[in-house]
């Protein structure tokens, strides 16, 4: 390789500096410019990295030094910028969620077959290596009968994290609150596990935050199409919080992830290997933002930078295409209309 694929970061709040780094950590990878919408937190933050800063989406569109593009906006504006990216031909990285209605992520999807671009969405819990090492007993049959998959993250952000932004906790830009964005994690992380459920029923409620819209807690129950069952747990509402944890179990076996570890490894039928699952001795690289969403690793999304610029090199998809990604909101979504009707809900 001549030289390094050339990546641009639209955003410049909390998130665009985890890219910033992992990006800076991939050698595949250089950042060349960053955009914002506020032209003096742009440029502040074009001059913190040594990059340019864009003049407009326009410009961006047109450079030829950019080839990627890592979008860490608001939530509810990600198809905004996304999409007349991917129709100029770059490739996206968009954080999670795609967006916050499925019309406005399936316009992305279709933004990326129009232009002929890479889109991928940051699921960086897939990564982990207890979180790989779950999916292989899943696809191997080692849990039987699977009768409960369910996901918790119990997390705690305080007041001053919903008031230090003016889109943190609205329906309009966050898309919701504890379940979409803190939650979509462990969301993400279930479906990719063990398939998208069938019907949900939700319930949600505001127990810590009063000067929020959306949910600070929520609920659900899972039916899956094969007749398994299973829960989830979202808040922000859980002092002092508690990490994200998976639980699957069958007629065969029982096993749970805690962030990027496995505590329980449990089967029918034991197999060389198991005792040293236990250990976690590769494990544990990926995960945080319990209480502060600052103390997460930056190894999910260097790795996720890694991977996007072997897609564009080789030209290959990515681990998580935008059609993956969108998974995840459709059973957010679900969960939300659930609640809001008190009926069960179908997830096409």
């Amino acid at each position: 390789m001549s030289q390094p694929i050339g990546f641009a970061i639209v955003g410049a709040g909390m998130i665009a500096e985890f890219h910033a780094r992992a990006i800076s950590q991939v050698p595949e990878a250089r950042l060349v410019s960053v955009y914002s919408r506020q032209p003096d937190k742009c440029a502040a933050f074009a001059a913190q990295l040594g990059v340019t800063a864009a003049e407009s989406m326009e410009a961006l569109a047109k450079d030829p030094r950019v080839q990627a593009v890592c979008i860490t906006t608001p939530s509810g504006s990600h198809a905004e910028s996304a999409v007349p990216l991917l129709k100029a031909g770059k490739a996206v990285l968009c954080e999670k969620p795609m967006d916050v209605s499925l019309s406005a992520v399936d316009s992305i999807i279709s933004a990326a077959r129009e232009g002929g671009g890479i889109l991928a969405g940051v699921f960086q819990n897939r990564l982990g290596q207890a979180a790989q090492t779950l999916k292989k007993a899943v696809e191997a049959g080692r849990f039987g009968k699977l009768s409960l998959s369910s996901a918790y993250i119990k997390w705690w952000r305080s007041d001053e994290y919903y008031t230090s932004s003016s889109w943190k906790g609205t329906w309009k830009l966050d898309g919701g609150g504890a379940l979409m964005n803190q939650g979509i994690h462990a969301v993400d992380l279930l479906q990719w596990l063990v398939g998208l459920p069938k019907r949900v029923g939700a319930f949600s409620a505001t127990r810590a935050h009063a000067m929020i819209e959306t949910e600070d807690t929520l609920s659900a129950t899972l039916q899956f199409p094969d007749g398994s069952l299973g829960v989830i747990e979202a808040a922000t509402s859980s002092f002092p919080g508690s990490d994200l944890r998976i639980e699957i179990t069958g007629d065969k076996g029982s096993a749970a992830l805690v962030n990027d570890k496995i505590v329980r490894w449990d089967f029918a039928e034991a197999l060389p290997g198991d005792e040293a699952i236990l250990k976690n001795e590769n494990s544990g690289k990926i995960g945080g933002g319990t209480a502060d969403p600052k103390a997460i690793s930056v190894e999910g999304h260097r790795r996720l930078i890694e991977d996007l610029a072997q897609s564009i090199l080789h030209k290959r998809a990515p681990m998580i295409p935008g059609e993956e990604a969108r998974r995840s909101v459709a059973l957010v979504l679900a969960c939300y209309e659930s609640a809001r009707t008190g009926k069960i809900v179908e997830i096409a």
